[in-house]
């Protein structure tokens, strides 16, 4: 039995039409990060910053999983060990696609946050400015994500499984943002087997022992079909 983390980035969910985080067209495009993805820019403009995630939301809704999503799913539900998938993403498709074991690092578009008390609910398709908070009742819901300047979710879990993974893999991302783009050195010092599968190499891809480069909907099921037939 092995021990098996994988994160996973936008790439994963660009060939189910959602557009990742550098695109050059989209929503992303007409917006500066600072005025959307930072709590600056919610302080400033919350209308803006609230009808910004409820576009993505409805984006996300219209989606569906791929068979990248569902191959880890598979992996998962088959193999013998461990399977943690840790995704950077907000969309909700490694879930339909039926993965349990996941972490959403950077929270979760059918999420509601309190900044009072901390409490979260499912969000509705289009949040509001000033929505109360379903325990405390204060006017002070927000999209339960994680911005820029923040602290990403459930890092000591994710850290504690680095440290016992016997294999690694990250997924369609960029090597760009920190503290993911460390996890690879922290599986290596695990002694983990670590594999980059992308489109290209990330920023951080010769950290890797391993790449397989191509769409995900095509390099994920491979490779998922070598770890089960191992």
């Amino acid at each position: 039995m092995s021990n098996i983390v994988i994160l996973t980035g936008a790439g994963i969910s660009a060939e189910s039409g959602l557009e990742t985080f550098r695109a050059e067209t989209g929503l992303w495009a007409q917006h500066r990060v600072e005025d959307v993805a930072t709590p600056e820019g919610f302080a400033q403009d919350p209308s803006l910053v609230v009808a910004f995630y409820n576009k993505r939301r409805e984006q996300a809704a219209k989606a569906k999983p791929n068979a990248a999503h569902e191959a880890l799913a598979h992996l998962e539900a088959a193999h013998t060990g461990t399977v943690l998938v840790v995704t950077q993403n907000v969309d909700d498709l490694h879930e339909r696609a039926g993965s349990r074991n996941l972490i959403h690092m950077h929270g979760a578009l059918n999420s509601a946050l309190c900044a009072a008390c901390d409490h979260r609910w499912d969000a509705p398709m289009v949040m509001a400015v000033g929505d109360a908070c379903l325990s405390c009742g204060a006017p002070s819901a927000r999209p339960d994500i994680v911005w820029f300047g923040e602290m990403p979710y459930q890092m000591d879990e994710i850290f504690e499984a680095l440290g016992q993974a016997d294999i690694f893999a990250a997924i369609g991302t960029s090597g760009n943002v920190y503290p993911a783009a460390g996890f690879v050195a922290e599986a290596r010092r695990a002694g983990a087997r670590t594999v980059e599968i992308n489109l290209e190499l990330s920023s951080v891809g010769s950290q890797f022992a391993d790449a397989l480069l191509g769409p995900a909907t095509r390099t994920v099921p491979d490779w998922v079909a070598g770890i089960l037939n191992d």
